[in-house]
């Protein structure tokens, strides 16, 4: 039927079928994008690059707090001769973010850098497009066209009357077919705008266009709060349409935020299981017992719980007990005591001061008897 949706046997959307292109070079944690495997989630590190050892701090916190692959600022030359003590002391996959210099480009796969990414508005001429693809098809290392709104082939600009959307997805398709003339395959392809619905358009026009792997994500999406939400709608629209395989959340803030919200939209569409995944009542006047700060306080005590746990926190006699029953561990807070469950199962009754601490104590004996940590 014209305009239907085809679903899995899970309920969800079937994911878009492309390439498969694997980042990481023997010795250093290798990552599937695209072809089947799990949507991964990126970061991009903020500092200089010559600030090598907070660089390194960095890595370290974005790979402890789930990150899949992590970008980094590659200017120059001098720039690319700090990867090799990067890469020395850092396992997840370091991708070289590349802008106007093709030798910055060369520098970083020479100095075994797990992946590239170049501007097709600003990377030089063809010629220098095929040397890097030629460097990184002897390397193995794949690269990734990154096209966006702000900075957009001239040409393309005024063949399609200043239209973004058609002219970054052109860019990109361009910019495939130059490396691929070059006898290059490996490639991930983005096409970013701060516009939400560009971004949204543009993917859905590139999806369409090529079978390469897509990275998404809403560029210069805003700080914090704002940013999470033009991400969410954006990367979270084309996730539910089965478009995309890897994501970035570009937030003007702490890069472990990035891998926070990145992580919880691929939670919130069972894309990912990751950490504690959190049901909790947004309140009402049927509550008989606060749980706003029971809900913020477990956040805080439980988030360094990385394999996947469904906690329901509930104040409402509507929905409290179907949402304790579908979860892995649940409260449903009464006025002078509130009832604990394991799935369907009460196991027992608590007053309302001890709600944190028994809740706390609860989550952490079935996360060990799950996981036996």
């Amino acid at each position: 039927m014209p305009g239907s949706i085809e679903f899995n046997k899970s309920g969800s959307v079937g994911r878009r079928e492309c390439r498969k292109v694997i980042v990481g070079h023997d010795g250093r944690r290798k990552i599937g994008i695209g072809g089947g495997e799990p949507v991964s989630v990126q970061s991009m590190i903020k500092r200089k690059p010559s600030d090598v050892s907070n660089i390194i701090a960095d890595c370290l916190r974005l790979e402890d707090a789930g990150c899949d692959l992590i970008r980094l600022t590659i200017p120059d030359e001098e720039a690319a001769s700090t990867l090799p003590e990067i890469l020395k002391n850092t396992n997840v996959p370091l991708i070289a973010d590349i802008h106007f210099n093709p030798k910055a480009a060369l520098a970083s796969i020479k100095a075994g850098i797990d992946k590239i990414r170049i501007n097709p508005g600003n990377i030089g001429r063809e010629s220098d497009v095929h040397e890097i693809a030629r460097a990184c098809k002897d390397t193995g290392t794949p690269i990734r066209v990154g096209v966006n709104s702000g900075s957009l082939p001239r040409d393309l600009m005024e063949k399609h009357d200043g239209n973004r959307v058609k002219a970054s997805v052109e860019g990109a398709l361009r910019h495939i077919e130059m490396l691929r003339d070059a006898g290059f395959e490996d490639i991930v392809v983005a096409v970013k705008s701060s516009h939400t619905d560009e971004m949204i358009f543009a993917n859905r026009l590139l999806a369409k266009s090529c079978d390469c792997p897509i990275h998404l994500g809403v560029t210069e999406a805003g700080c914090n709060w704002e940013g999470n939400i033009r991400s969410a709608v954006g990367i979270g629209t084309l996730l539910a349409e089965g478009i995309g395989d890897t994501i970035r959340v570009s937030l003007t803030d702490d890069v472990v935020e990035e891998v926070k919200s990145g992580l919880e939209i691929l939670k919130s569409l069972r894309l990912r299981e990751y950490g504690i995944t959190f049901i909790s009542c947004p309140t009402c006047g049927r509550l008989e017992s606060d749980i706003r700060p029971v809900a913020l306080a477990l956040r805080e005590k439980l988030g360094h719980l990385k394999k996947p746990l469904r906690v329901a926190l509930m104040g409402c006699p509507v929905n409290g007990p179907g949402e304790a029953a579908g979860s892995d561990i649940a409260l449903l807070a009464g006025k002078d005591k509130g009832v604990i469950y394991r799935g369907e199962k009460i196991i027992r009754t608590i007053a309302v001061e001890a709600y944190i601490d028994e809740m706390e104590k609860e989550v952490l004996k079935l996360y060990r008897e799950m996981y036996g940590e």
